[in-house]
């Protein structure tokens, strides 16, 4: 563990994103590496006390197990600062309370992000600061560049974290281990053997009193433009010489470039739905229009569904469909790659000769292979078999993973500056038909596996 931060400073520290999710996976970073020593300081517009704080982090902390020599250092010595993070003088006053290098995560909606970024510019930051900031990484591409231009006044590229925590765990390294370290996978990598890739991330959970944020987003932005594009860029990016920072980026940046619009054409090439009232599992679900805080005027998807094509060698001609949607009656969260069919089956062979399919589970991870093969009476019939294991979870939580990547000054799993730009120039078309109304919004009843007249996928 080479450690180069040594104050983590949270900005929204009262929110829930922090108790909910960063401070459990610090919890668990701190009990695995108890030699870490790290000094951690709230700051928010609750006007907390340290005890109230304190109270809230072991409460966190709690949730994980966390125990240990770091984990009570931590606890003895955290405090909590109330503050306006978008006023200089405030983020100069917290920044006094740091020690060392610090490392200020910015938990707050990213309007108020920008705000404290911009107020930043005034302040004198202490060497090595690194910032750390949640997507989504602006609103299109042009306030993206705008945000990156803003995060270049304050510290170098390599010091800027934007967080996606689908990259902040094993999955990133299960995906490289069974490409590259097989080689039954890599020869076959390409247009000639692989006739279409799925990354499919449905839920059953519906909007979950998150109408601030997902009315404005939808499922496009909230799913397909930052986690799922980011998933395509691993499973479809050349191989990378090492897995150092500026060579999985590299790869990873060089795959979203080639990306764009199935032939150009949203009309083709996109859905999307909204759900109405169902039950999912024993639960009754409001229709989306009628969930608390909703507009039903801004016409916003709760299921998306995009088709993308990488202009490379490796993928010319290949369909990349990358579909996430709520409240729908089954959880999948897979990448689907499809094979071509086999270019001769002898005479004789009866039974199914379907496609061979590579399924790779998300969260939790693993992979099934299914395969044509003999069955077990008649040896003219084939039969459909399945090859299954299951990944490793890793040591971490992804925020844990996250944290651990911010706080040792690892920006491999963070997503670059000029990635954020592109995976915004890639759904733009998408975004200007559907706003447009050029792409009809389908219903689907809540529980139910979406609109009845989309075909399958996967």
């Amino acid at each position: 563990m080479t450690q180069s931060v040594t104050t983590l400073l949270i900005l929204g520290a009262s929110g829930d994103l922090t108790s909910r999710l960063l401070l459990p996976a610090l919890g668990q970073l701190l009990t695995n590496e108890p030699d870490r020593r790290l000094k951690l300081v709230g700051a928010g517009s609750e006007d907390w006390t340290d005890v109230h704080w304190r109270h809230v982090v072991r409460m966190s902390f709690s949730t994980m197990k966390a125990k240990g020599a770091a984990v009570d250092d931590l606890l003895e010595n955290t405090r909590y600062l109330s503050a306006d993070v978008t006023e200089a003088d405030d983020l100069a006053r917290l920044l006094d309370a740091c020690e060392g290098t610090p490392a200020i995560y910015f938990a707050l909606p990213p309007a108020i992000a920008a705000a404290a970024c911009r107020a930043l510019e005034k302040v004198e930051l202490p060497p090595k600061t690194a910032l750390a900031l949640e997507k989504p990484f602006g609103t299109d591409r042009r306030s993206a560049i705008a945000l990156n231009t803003e995060l270049a006044k304050l510290v170098p590229e390599d010091q800027v974290h934007r967080v996606d925590h689908f990259l902040g765990n094993s999955t990133v390294y299960n995906l490289l281990g069974l490409r590259f370290a097989n080689r039954i996978f890599e020869p076959l990598w390409n247009s000639d053997h692989i006739a279409r890739v799925d990354v499919i991330y449905d839920e059953t959970l519906a909007l979950e009193g998150r109408a601030r944020y997902y009315d404005k987003a939808g499922a496009l932005t909230d799913m397909i433009q930052s986690h799922l594009l980011q998933v395509l860029a691993v499973l479809a990016m050349e191989p990378p010489s090492t897995l150092e920072p500026l060579d999985l980026r590299d790869a990873k940046g060089a795959v979203l470039r080639a990306t764009r619009v199935w032939n150009d054409s949203p009309l083709e090439s996109s859905r999307r739905a909204r759900y109405m009232a169902g039950t999912v599992g024993s639960e009754k679900v409001p229709a989306y229009v009628d969930e608390q805080g909703v507009d039903p005027t801004r016409n916003i998807e709760t299921l998306a569904e995009a088709t993308f094509q990488i202009d490379t060698w490796r993928w010319a001609g290949v369909p990349f469909t990358l579909r996430s949607g709520k409240a729908l009656g089954e959880r999948r969260r897979e990448i689907v790659v499809t094979f071509r069919p086999a270019p001769h089956v002898p005479k004789g062979l009866r039974g199914t000769h379907e496609p061979t399919k590579l399924r790779i589970m998300l969260a939790p991870d693993g992979m099934t292979l299914e395969l044509n093969v003999n069955g077990p009476g008649d040896p003219h019939e084939i039969d459909r078999a399945s090859l299954t294991a299951e990944f490793g979870p890793g040591q971490l939580l992804a925020y844990g993973e996250v944290l651990a990547g911010v706080l040792d000054g690892d920006p491999s799993l963070s997503v670059r500056g000029d990635t954020a730009v592109e995976c915004w120039r890639i759904v733009a078309p998408v975004l200007k038909e559907w706003a447009e109304d050029k792409v009809p919004l389908d219903g689907y009843r809540a529980g139910s596996k979406g609109p009845s007249g989309w075909p399958p996928i996967g």
